[in-house]
């Protein structure tokens, strides 16, 4: 198992002449470069996705996961115990150290972030469900939306919240498939199981007429992009299918400018250097990113997850087990 020492605060930051930033102001201003690590938990896998998604738009963060595989999925379980086992997640994070919590997990972000931010209001937490909400409102052309989450992200009804503050005018049509993660959890990614299950749980979408149908499709479920094509085979190229993965990193990457809890070299072109008159940053001491992944479950069958959706075996070169308490 896996130790998970604090690591030390605040972090060590690389200094720069008076002279440095005042011939670059744009860059740097008042702000200081935070090298601490970003924070992303899941109930299980799925979260990868988002983790893939903000490694891509920050390549320069250093970023924790922690997946908690032994007890997924959460969408069949309380509020109660989803918003312990968040928050129990969130405090190991801390305890590493981390700069900004990602909650990359539908269920958790829909029933535990007020508590999340009201007991933790010094870690900024972003959820994936206004991301992708904002993402969803944007596709659809003809104002139907269908959203597919776990039984407990339907029933808070933050996705329906989120799309009707988007526009109030939006018909939407929900359906819970919580019988889909443990499928995807088990690496059945294309398998025949997950494409009836697929197949059935779409039914309210695809049984009714042409006139009434969906023009989008919202994965409200982080595990359920792994599954994409399949579902995309069900509808073909009538539909518009938007996970909130690539809108969650994007509202990440501006938490972190707005914060000034950037790393070395990440601010570029963001809210706190719009890369204005095409001006150079000065040279610094170069930090290479670091990347763990962590699990409560198989370390084994995480890792073939993890390199089947990073797409490489460097990518995924180690997965630390973490052992959740007993009372848990």
């Amino acid at each position: 198992t896996c130790a998970l020492p604090i690591s030390p605060q605040p972090p060590v930051l690389h200094s720069l002449s008076n002279a440095a930033a005042a011939a670059c102001a744009g860059c740097y201003g008042h702000t200081m470069a935070d090298t601490r690590p970003i924070g992303f938990f899941d109930s299980g896998v799925g979260g990868l996705t988002v983790l893939r998604e903000a490694q891509l738009r920050l390549p320069g963060e250093s970023t924790i996961y922690l997946g908690d595989s032994a007890r997924h999925p959460y969408g069949t379980r309380s509020d109660e115990e989803v918003v312990h086992f968040a928050s129990e997640l969130a405090e190991v994070l801390i305890r590493e150290g981390v700069k900004a919590i990602v909650i990359a997990c539908n269920t958790a972000t829909a029933v535990a972030l007020p508590t999340l931010r009201t007991r933790y209001p010094e870690t900024p937490f972003i959820g994936v469900i206004r991301p992708g909400a904002a993402a969803a409102a944007l596709s659809t052309r003809n104002g139907r939306i269908g959203v597919l989450a776990t039984a407990a992200t339907v029933r808070s009804g933050a996705y329906f919240t989120a799309l009707k503050d988007e526009n109030p005018a939006l018909q939407i049509v929900q359906v819970a498939a919580s019988e889909l993660v443990p499928l995807i959890e088990q690496g059945e990614h294309g398998s025949a199981a997950l494409r009836s299950a697929v197949a059935q749980v779409l039914l309210p979408l695809t049984s009714i007429t042409v006139a009434q149908r969906v023009d989008t499709l919202l994965l409200g479920c982080t595990h359920f992009p792994f599954a994409r094509e399949v579902f995309a085979s069900c509808f073909g190229d009538t539909v518009a299918i938007v996970d909130s993965a690539t809108a969650a990193a994007g509202t990440l990457r501006e938490v972190l400018a707005v914060n000034q809890l950037e790393s070395p070299g990440s601010s570029r072109g963001t809210a706190a250097d719009a890369g204005y008159a095409g001006h150079a940053a000065p040279e610094r001491a170069s930090i290479a990113p670091t990347h763990r992944l962590l699990t409560t479950g198989d370390t084994v069958q995480f890792r073939q997850l993890a390199v089947s959706l990073f797409g490489s075996e460097r990518a995924v070169e180690t997965v630390e087990q973490y052992k959740v308490p007993a009372q848990s």
